[in-house]
Formats: C-alpha cells, sequence, structure tokens
C-alpha cells in the first residue's frame, strides 16, 4: 500500500502456530456508575516462547490493561487469551493463584511497590520462594544466583533504602524470576529512572531473556523502546496497530538506529486493518474508500 511514491508501510498477518501467548478478539469493558469504558476493542496479539517484546501506546490505549490481564490482576470481558497452557478466560480462583505463582514474573514501575522495604535484597528475592513452599537451601541458593546474575551479588545483605533506583529495579527482576517463570511482565520498567539507568536495566533484561530464554513483555509509552527490542507493537485506541521489528544480534540491539528497523501494519483475523492517520489524509480519504486489487497489490483509494 503506497500513499505516495518513497513512503511505504508493510503488511503483516500474524499467526499463532507457536505461540506462547495468543490473545484474539480481546475485549474488556469496564463499569462506572451508568458508564462503560471500552479499554480493549477485539486486540489481537501473539508472542512466541522465548521472545522479548515492547508493547507501546500512549496513555488510555489500553496497554496497561493488556498487561493486568496477562498477569492474572485483571479478567477479560470477551476473547480469547492464552498464555502457555492457561486459558485467561476460564481460569478458576484456585488457577489464578497458581497462574500467578508459577507461570508469571511481574516489574512494576514504582520501585517501592517491587521490594519490601524492611526485607534485604536476598530476602525480597527468596520470599516468593517461600510463599510456594520451596525449601530453605534451595531457595537461598537460587536467590544468590539471580542476585549474581542481575549483578547485585554484594549487595545481598542491603535493604531498598540502601540500594539506587537502578538497584532496586535489578533486584526486582530478581523477584520476578525467583519462581523460574516462563514469562516476565514489566510494566514502565525505566519509568522512574534517569535515561543511563533506563538503558542498563534495559540491557539486563535483554541479557536474562538471552540467557534464561525466558519471555519478556515490557509495556512502555516511550516509543524509543522499540530500538532495545526485536519487537514493538503498537496498540491504539484498544487494538494493536503496528508492529516494528529489528533483525540484529543482541550486541547491537541497544542504541539501534531507525535504519534498522522495519514497519508492518497487522492485520486481525476479521481482516481489519487500522491505517495511519496521516495516510488517509494525503489520500484525502474520509469515511469510505474503495479497495481493489490492482498488479498484485492491495490499492485504496477515496470513496467520497
Amino acid at each position: 500500500m503506497r500513499a505516495n511514491e518513497g513512503e511505504q508501510r508493510l503488511i503483516q498477518v500474524t499467526t499463532p502456530d507457536s505461540a506462547y501467548i495468543e490473545c484474539s478478539g480481546l475485549f474488556k469493558i469496564y463499569k462506572a456508575a451508568e458508564l462503560e469504558v471500552v479499554a480493549l476493542r477485539g486486540l489481537e496479539l501473539t508472542v512466541n516462547p522465548g521472545e522479548i517484546i515492547a508493547i507501546v501506546g500512549a496513555s488510555g490505549s489500553g496497554k496497561s490493561t493488556l498487561i493486568n490481564i496477562l498477569a492474572g490482576y485483571d479478567a477479560p470481558s470477551a476473547g480469547t487469551i492464552r498464555v502457555g497452557n492457561y486459558d485467561l478466560l476460564q481460569m478458576t480462583s484456585r488457577e489464578i493463584v497458581e497462574y500467578r505463582r508459577h507461570e508469571v514474573g511481574f516489574i512494576w514501575q514504582e520501585t517501592s511497590r517491587n521490594l519490601f522495604p524492611y526485607l534485604n535484597a536476598l530476602e525480597n528475592v527468596e520470599l516468593p520462594m517461600v510463599i510456594s513452599g520451596a525449601p530453605g537451601a534451595e531457595r537461598r541458593k537460587r536467590a544468590l544466583e539471580l542476585l549474581d546474575v542481575v549483578g547485585l551479588a554484594d549487595r545481598a545483605d542491603h535493604k531498598p533504602a540502601q540500594l539506587s533506583g537502578g538497584e532496586q529495579q535489578r533486584v526486582a527482576i530478581a523477584v520476578g524470576l525467583s519462581n523460574e517463570p516462563p514469562l516476565l511482565l514489566a510494566d514502565e520498567p525505566t519509568g522512574e529512572l534517569d535515561d543511563q539507568t533506563g538503558k542498563e536495566v534495559l540491557e539486563l533484561l535483554n541479557k536474562v531473556n538471552q540467557d534464561l530464554r525466558s519471555t519478556i513483555v515490557i509495556v512502555t509509552h516511550d516509543p524509543a523502546i522499540a530500538t532495545s527490542v526485536g519487537r514493538a507493537v503498537a496498540i491504539k485506541d484498544g487494538k494493536t496497530s503496528t508492529e516494528t521489528t529489528r533483525e540484529v544480534s543482541f550486541e547491537r540491539r541497544l542504541g539501534g538506529d531507525a535504519s534498522e528497523m522495519e514497519e508492518f501494519v497487522l492485520i486481525d483475523t476479521a481482516g481489519s486493518v487500522q491505517i495511519p492517520r496521516e495516510m488517509l489524509d494525503k489520500l484525502n480519504i474520509g469515511r469510505r474508500a474503495r479497495v481493489n486489487i490492482k498488479d498484485g497489490r492491495v490499492t485504496l483509494e477515496s470513496g467520497d
């Protein structure tokens, strides 16, 4: 599809054949008094095992709703959402507890929400394993290993108040990985950090993805995150709209330039696609359009 010469966006249809996360026709409706707010409007998303992706969107786009549903903190209103062997639309209360305990780790934006202030770093990392009933020697060994992975083995006996914001987020990553969950979710993990510290945290998440093969989903409002992961999916008005991919090695993943990226417009299973408003404006397309197949291409022209 071309709006004018030199400007092109590719169209990609994602397939769930090998997906670890699969969302299809996902809706979330919040009710307050007599009002209904539709946060997700038929959203579709697939994430492969061991993949690290960013979910990018402006405030109110639906990205926070999506990550809360993926974390098991909220329930969808309709559609299909599967993570591994869990059907998040049909889970019982007991299954939700098991899901949160064993399938998913979560990192909050606010560093203070990730850690207990009266526990040191080692004890914070051990806590999820205590709750799940892991033996003392086993959890101590794993906690020390995880602190070493995040580069804080020498800060194990420090409490959160004795750690910098970046160090607290590193400990939070270790906490999120303590029960060896296949999925790690990060909600604006760099939102309260300076640029350099934020870059270090993103670098660590990439390293965790490479070393432990954890599936990692990062939610952010910052489009620059798209240059730090292999795939970034943009949410607009409660639906996935575009996808940006970069085929680069881990060593070049951070700080890549825009020339290495390729942007796709996403098509859902119903055949719907969000055409960027600026393209429609250039073609003077309003509420109606004609769609034709010509020379092996789908063309769009104004029907007004």
